[in-house]
């Protein structure tokens, strides 16, 4: 690792350049981070950490937003087969009222990082913002669409989110959780006025905030 090394410093503004970041860092037990759950009204939000295996290349790895669920659920079962370390954690709905969402999707990605085994020398987190962390780690902006440990951690993280809502959606019928997966959607909301608040619930976002009035 290169002396005096901070944040941001592998990173140019526009574009996370690879290259440069392996002549400072030539190890191979970087992680990449990434969260799935920040815009729901409803359920935690969760963070995957990834460090891939150089040895064990997984084709197609993207953004999660841009694949199907079908590809999502392929690439899940790759990456935790042939990664070298993946760890997936979350912050719950009582810590992102608490906390709010940005310190809430910093706690999980936190969790995650520190959860690896074998731990990460280096961390790289998607968007702009980095995680307390006992290792060096930079943001990338749109790294879940540029580095592929992170477009790992994006599809962790989102197919393990999902399948909770899915759960969730079992416990609380009525709300169409496993189709929106918590998000504001209209039919949510209508759903939501119907049936009432529980405790999945983020309190401190609106309209559930307004349904509190």
């Amino acid at each position: 690792m290169s002396k005096g090394l901070t944040p941001n410093s592998l990173l140019s503004e526009a574009e996370f350049d690879y290259l440069s970041f392996k002549r400072i860092y030539s190890g191979h037990l970087f992680a990449g981070v990434d969260e799935a759950g920040r815009g729901p009204i409803a359920g935690p939000v969760v963070a995957a950490a990834v460090i891939l295996d150089p040895n064990k290349p997984i084709i197609g790895l993207a953004d999660s937003k841009k694949l199907s669920e079908k590809k999502r659920e392929k690439l899940y079962e790759e990456i935790i087969h042939s990664s070298l370390s993946f760890a997936i954690a979350s912050a719950s709905v009582e810590e992102i009222d608490e906390l709010n969402i940005l310190h809430a999707s910093l706690l999980a990605m936190k969790r995650a990082v520190e959860a690896l085994d074998p731990l990460a020398e280096f961390a790289l987190i998607d968007g702009n913002r980095c995680p307390k962390l006992s290792i060096p780690c930079d943001s990338v902006i749109k790294g879940d669409s540029k580095v592929a440990c992170i477009s790992a951690a994006s599809i962790l993280a989102k197919v393990t989110r999902d399948r909770e809502m899915k759960e969730l959606d079992m416990k609380y019928p009525g709300y169409g959780l496993a189709r929106h997966k918590g998000y504001p959607t209209k039919a949510h909301i209508e759903a939501l006025s119907k049936n009432g608040l529980n405790k999945i619930y983020r309190r401190s976002f609106k309209p559930v905030s307004d349904l509190m009035k």
